[in-house]
Order: structure tokens, then C-alpha cells, then sequence
């Protein structure tokens, strides 16, 4: 009896300590380490709200510093490699107007123009023209499109920080006008193809914010009209003699330009 007593006891005691137990933890205590594994709970929650502020603090740090708008005026030198570097003479300046909008710190979109001219003296027969054609003027007007990428100049040192230096990516339109001077009787020969460029530059300030000088380089490769063109290949009666296969090659240009912004 004594032994049936104690059990009866000991299994009140367990009972009553388990149900105060369980009294004592809340639903909502129970499922608080199990909330972000819920349906609906958002475990990246303090990570969004992070990186919102860092983009609003980057925001107001670039419309309280950074550029909007900037307009170049410059001029520089227009070449060519291949055979249309053999058959040219450069006649220097380029020509160049541009405007670029800033997205941010490290991004802007620009378009704008470029104008340069050359010359090929023929004093030679070709297949196209038995008598030679003497000087002939080129005229070159592209209209391009532009992206720019500022590198991050902030671990580098003060010079390079003030350079400004930058890539460039343009999609570009050439359209190139032949005059025959020597030859009145000759029309022009016009045409027009598409060119893609790939540089790089730099904007030395003059005045922070307000105006700079700028330097690029860029190399061009255009689907000129006249790129295959045997006009100006050695006649079949002299294979062997003066003249230009055809005027293939790429183009490469430095402007040296004027930058103001706001």
C-alpha cells in the first residue's frame, strides 16, 4: 500500500509540472525562432533595408557632387591603317561636337559627331579609269552613339583620381563623299556604313563640376560603301604597277576637346 501510494504521488507531481510547463510558453513565444522559415516571413528583411539606404545615401551623393549633363567642343586627328591608309593623306583637324547625360558616378550615354577629310592623289592608270584621276577630296561625317564607364578612381592615387579616365563603346554611321577635283566630268561618289569604336579617355578638370579637358582615343571598325571597291587596282594590262587592291582597313582617331558641364 505504501509502495501504491508513492507512484499515485510521484505521477501527480509529473502531471502537474508538465501542465505548468506548457502554461508558461506562449504560442507566440513558441514559433518566435520558427517565424522567418513561415510562409510570408522574409528572412532578407534587415539585408533590403540596407541596401535601400546605401542607395538612397549613393543617390543623394551623386546629385549633391556628381555631373548631369556635359557638352564638348574639340578637334583632332582622323587615320587609317590597311589600304586605305597607303591610298589617304590626312588633312587634319578632326571635327568633334558631343553631348553626354550622366546616369551616375560611373555611367553616361552620349551622342554627337565628327567630321575629318582626306585626300588620294592617283596619277597613275587603274582598272576603272584609263587615264589617271588626279586628286580626289574625301570627306568623312559620322554621327555616333555612345556609353561611357568611369572607373573607380577611389584607391588609386591623386593623379589618376583627377584624370577622370573612362572606356568608351560608340555605334557609329560614316558617310563618305568622294569629289573628283581634276575631273569635272565625274559625279561625286557617295555612300554611307555602319562602324562600331572601342577607346578610352580621360577629363582633366579646369574647374571641378564646371569644366574640363578631355582626351580620347578610339578605334573604328566601319563597313565603309566603297571597302571593296577595285577602282583603283592596277590595271590588267600592268598587273604589276601602282595601285591599291581594294580600301580596306580601320580608323583611328584622337580628339583633344573642351568639356563645360552642369
Amino acid at each position: 500500500m505504501d509502495l501504491f501510494k508513492k507512484l499515485s504521488i510521484l505521477l501527480c507531481l509529473f502531471f502537474f509540472s508538465a501542465q505548468t510547463v506548457h502554461s508558461q510558453v506562449s504560442p507566440v513565444d513558441a514559433f518566435v525562432e520558427e517565424d522567418d522559415l513561415n510562409i510570408g516571413g522574409d528572412i532578407f528583411n534587415d539585408f533590403n533595408e540596407d541596401v535601400e539606404a546605401a542607395q538612397v545615401l549613393e543617390d543623394e551623393r551623386f546629385y549633391r557632387y556628381g555631373r548631369f549633363f556635359s557638352f564638348q567642343v574639340g578637334l583632332g586627328l582622323t587615320s587609317f591603317d590597311g589600304n586605305r591608309g597607303n591610298a589617304y593623306e590626312n588633312d587634319p583637324p578632326t571635327f568633334n561636337l558631343g553631348l553626354n547625360y550622366f546616369l551616375d558616378f560611373a555611367s553616361s550615354f552620349g551622342m554627337g559627331f565628327d567630321f575629318s577629310k582626306h585626300h588620294i592623289f592617283i596619277d597613275f592608270p587603274t582598272l576603272a579609269f584609263a587615264d589617271p584621276v588626279g586628286l580626289i577630296d574625301v570627306s568623312m561625317f559620322r554621327v555616333y552613339f555612345a556609353y561611357r564607364y568611369y572607373i573607380d578612381t577611389s584607391n588609386l592615387g591623386t593623379a589618376i583620381t583627377y584624370a577622370n579616365p573612362y572606356f568608351v563603346g560608340r555605334m557609329e554611321y560614316w558617310y563618305v563623299t568622294n569629289k573628283f577635283r581634276d575631273q569635272t566630268n565625274l559625279g561625286d561618289d557617295n555612300g554611307g556604313g555602319l562602324g562600331f569604336g572601342f577607346g578610352f579617355g580621360g577629363e582633366f578638370p579646369i574647374k571641378l563640376k564646371e569644366s574640363y579637358i578631355g582626351v580620347e582615343f578610339v578605334f573604328h571598325t566601319v563597313n565603309f560603301h566603297d571597302k571593296f571597291t577595285q577602282n583603283y587596282k592596277a590595271p590588267l594590262s600592268n598587273p604589276d604597277g601602282p595601285g591599291f587592291d581594294d580600301l580596306s582597313g580601320n580608323a583611328y582617331s584622337t580628339v583633344i576637346s573642351y568639356v563645360i558641364n552642369w
